[in-house]
């Protein structure tokens, strides 16, 4: 939330902050009257001429401080993160040939299965998780579950094929979506949902991927999508070496239509952060919340730094 946009429980407590520019325009007022007054021999020995800067930063921190108490004593209310109860995470793979690629190691695959199985569960315990896999044809692996177990041994057993659609793959993850269990505690509850599309290639085959990014839209399910690999990568076909880079823009195309977002990893390591970054965003929600002791606390930051001012002014350093 933009701070236009910030909300108050107590509104009409705001109006004390017109004190604070009554406060400054006195402050110049008597300023202006002591810079045409001389300071008595005396005065100049307790307040030295350099100190002016230090007089007027030390008031400008107190009328801070001042009007973070207001904002305080209004009971501001920000969107805050907060951890979701129930949600569904389907986990899309590419599994097409070129996954076999070694440029990533020990190949795209097998550090790919490494890092889903990771990011499945760091999940929360009562999220969901499907598992779809896809090549030139794309199918659910395991349907919406909480069973950890069950995803990771599916995970470990996805086989490959040729081609890639990646429309085909984000199709059937919507459909997977539609298999997702009642909440015993809530059944007229609907979970919020998100894919996570895991590909190293462009579509060759199949339905459109943006096609398919469309439809995500509709439905509210943005698609996380990751390009994994290198540039560099190839893989060895009849004797032939045939490079396999990653389309980028197809990947951001489709995170972009969908209201997802769309990362890269060269790497396993990078992978993990991927997996770490999309965990946070599916896993937190923004709520309005009480923040009042945010500005409780820029207050009492800003007092101590105006109370250091005043007693350097009168301060003698060695």
């Amino acid at each position: 939330m933009t701070p236009l946009a910030m909300e108050f429980l107590a509104a009409p407590r705001l109006w004390a902050l017109v004190v604070i520019p009554v406060i400054a325009v006195l402050y110049v007022v008597l300023s202006g009257r002591t810079v045409q007054r001389p300071m008595s021999s005396r005065l100049r020995i307790v307040v030295p001429k350099d100190a002016a800067w230090k007089r007027h930063g030390a008031v400008l921190l107190a009328l801070l401080s001042l009007a973070s108490l207001i904002v305080a004593w209004a009971m501001p209310t920000d969107l805050v993160d907060k951890p979701r109860d129930r949600a569904t995470v389907v986990v899309a793979i590419d599994v097409s040939w070129s996954m076999e690629a070694e440029d990533v190691s020990p190949n795209r695959m097998q550090a790919a299965q490494t890092a889903a199985k990771e990011f499945v569960e760091s999940l929360p315990e009562r999220f969901n998780v499907a598992l779809v896999s896809f090549a030139g044809t794309a199918s659910i692996a395991v349907p919406p579950t909480v069973d950890r177990d069950v995803i990771d041994r599916a995970i470990d057993a996805l086989e490959m094929g040729p081609s890639t659609a990646v429309g085909e793959g984000i199709y059937t993850s919507l459909e997977a979506l539609t298999q997702v269990p009642e909440d015993p505690d809530d059944p007229e509850a609907i979970a919020p949902a998100a894919i996570v599309l895991l590909s190293d290639g462009a579509t060759n085959i199949g339905r459109s991927s943006a096609g398919a990014a469309e439809v995500a839209k509709e439905q509210g399910v943005p698609v996380y999508t990751i390009a994994f690999g290198t540039d560099n990568g190839y893989v060895v076909q009849d004797g032939q070496r045939q490079r396999v880079a990653v389309d980028h823009y197809e990947l951001s195309e489709i995170a972009r239509i969908s209201g997802g977002k769309k990362y890269a990893a060269a790497s396993a390591g990078q992978l993990n952060e991927v997996y770490e970054a999309i965990r946070q965003s599916v896993g937190t929600e923004q709520v309005a919340a009480e923040v009042t002791d945010r500005y409780a606390g820029l207050a009492i930051i800003f007092a101590v730094l105006a109370a250091l001012g005043v007693i350097s002014l009168g301060a003698r350093w060695p």
